[in-house]
C-alpha cells in the first residue's frame, strides 16, 4: 500500500500539479510571434558579442548582426577572448563600419570568461552612450527584423531586460533525443509566465538573446555584480529583474548555429552548470536524483509492473507527461511519439546532473572553451590568468 502511494500516486499528483499549475509552462505561450507596437524613436543600441575560439561561425553569426534592418543607430562590439583559431581575423574581413574587434586582455581572479568578456564590451559600448547593450552569442544568428523587435518589446511597458530563447539545432538523432526536452526543463524550472510577470520572484534569461537597458544595468552594478556566475544569463535576469519588469520567451529569430553530432556534446552544455544551479550542495544534488528518479522513473516502473490502482496511477502519470512535450515537440517539428521517451530522457539529464557534480569535485566543474570555471574566486586567487 505506501510502495503504490509512493511510486504510483505521488509522480501522479506531481504532474497533476505541473498540468495544471505552475504557469502551464508547457504551453509555450510566451513567445515573441505577438505583434508590439512600433517606437515613436528608435533607441540607440550597441551589440556585444563575447567569442572565443568561434571561427567556424563567427562570420556567420557577425554577418547576421550587420544585416539587421534597424531604424535607429546601431553599432557591434565584439570581444574577442584570447581565441587561438583566427576568430578575429576572420571577423575583421567582414570589414564593416559598424563593427569594432576588441582584443580581450587577461581575465581576473573571481571572474568566469564569458563575463569577463561581456564586461569589456560592456564597457566599450558604454563610450557610445546607448541606451541599449543587446548581449548576444558568437554562435548565434539573428534575422533582420529581430533587433527591432526586440526593442519595440522593450519599449513596451519600460522593460529593463528582453530575452529570447534561441531555437537550437534540432537535426541530428541526439538532438531529436535531448534538445526539445532542454528547453522543456529550462521553462519547468524558470516559467516564462513567472518570469514575465513584474509580481514573481522568478527570474531568468537565455543567454543567446538578451537586450538590457543600460541604465538599468548600471543601478544593478553592471555585468561585475554577477561576475563569479556559471550561469550567467540567469544571474543577469536576477540582477535586472530587481530594476523593472523583464521579458522571457521563445523564437525563431534567434537561431543557433551550434550543432550536436553527439549525445556526449549534449552532455558537455548540460554537465557545465547542472550542479551550479544546485549550488554545489550535495544535499540538493541527492535530493533532485532522487527526485528526478520519482517523477520519471516511478511512473514507468509502475505502469508496467505494477497492478491495480497503482498501476493505473503509472499510466496516468506517464500519459500527462507525454502530453505536457507536446508542445515542445510541435516547435521543433518532431514526431508526438518523442513523448513517450521523457521517462528515459529525464534519467539522462539525472546522469548529466551526476556528471556535472563529479566534473566539480574533479576540479573540472564549469568547463567551458578548455577552462574550468566553477569555484573561479578560489582558484584565481593568486591573480590573473592567461588561458
Amino acid at each position: 500500500m505506501i510502495a503504490g502511494i509512493l511510486f504510483g500516486f505521488l509522480p501522479l499528483a506531481v504532474w497533476l500539479y505541473l498540468l495544471l499549475f505552475h504557469r502551464g509552462f508547457w504551453r509555450l505561450r510566451e513567445r515573441d510571434t505577438l505583434a508590439v507596437r512600433e517606437p515613436d524613436r528608435w533607441p540607440s543600441v550597441v551589440a556585444v558579442v563575447p567569442a572565443r575560439n568561434e571561427a567556424d561561425v563567427i562570420q556567420r553569426s557577425i554577418g547576421s548582426l550587420i544585416a539587421q534592418d534597424y531604424p535607429g543607430q546601431f553599432h557591434i562590439v565584439l570581444v574577442d577572448d584570447q581565441s587561438g583559431d583566427g576568430t578575429a581575423d576572420l571577423a575583421k574581413a567582414l570589414n564593416a563600419p559598424r563593427l569594432t574587434v576588441l582584443t580581450g586582455a587577461d581575465r581576473p581572479a573571481g571572474w568566469t570568461g564569458k563575463l569577463w568578456a561581456m564586461h569589456q564590451g560592456s564597457e566599450q559600448a558604454a563610450l557610445r552612450a546607448p541606451e541599449f547593450i543587446w548581449f548576444t552569442d558568437a554562435d548565434i544568428a539573428h534575422t533582420p527584423e529581430n533587433l527591432s523587435r526586440l526593442v519595440a518589446r522593450a519599449e513596451e511597458g519600460g522593460k529593463v531586460l528582453v530575452s529570447l530563447m534561441a531555437r537550437l539545432s534540432c537535426k541530428t538523432a541526439s538532438e531529436h533525443f535531448l534538445i526539445p526536452a532542454f528547453v522543456f526543463f529550462f521553462d519547468m524550472l524558470f516559467p516564462f509566465g513567472a518570469v514575465n510577470d513584474p509580481e514573481s520572484k522568478v527570474a531568468a534569461a537565455a543567454g543567446g538573446c538578451m537586450l538590457a537597458r543600460r541604465g538599468a544595468l548600471e543601478k544593478a552594478g553592471g555585468i561585475a555584480a554577477i561576475r563569479h556566475n556559471i550561469i550567467d544569463d540567469c544571474a543577469l535576469g536576477r540582477a535586472m529583474k530587481g530594476q523593472g519588469p523583464i521579458w522571457l520567451g521563445l523564437t525563431d529569430r534567434a537561431l543557433s548555429l551550434r550543432s550536436y553530432e553527439h549525445l556526449a556534446e549534449i552532455r558537455q552544455m548540460v554537465a557545465r552548470s547542472a550542479y551550479a544551479q544546485l549550488n554545489y550542495s550535495p544535499l540538493l544534488l541527492v535530493g533532485t536524483l532522487l527526485g528526478l528518479m520519482m517523477v520519471y522513473i516511478a511512473p514507468v516502473m509502475t505502469a508496467l509492473f505494477a497492478w491495480g490502482i497503482s498501476q493505473l496511477a503509472g499510466w496516468a502519470a506517464w500519459l500527462i507527461m507525454a502530453v505536457m512535450f507536446q508542445p515542445i515537440l510541435r516547435f521543433y517539428r518532431l514526431s508526438p511519439l518523442w513523448g513517450a521517451a521523457l521517462p528515459l530522457i529525464g534519467a539522462f539529464y539525472a546522469a548529466f546532473t551526476l556528471e556535472s557534480a563529479i566534473q566539480y569535485w574533479s576540479g573540472k566543474g564549469g568547463m567551458w572553451k578548455g577552462r574550468a570555471q566553477a569555484g573561479a574566486e578560489k582558484a584565481n586567487a593568486g591573480g590573473s590568468e592567461k588561458a
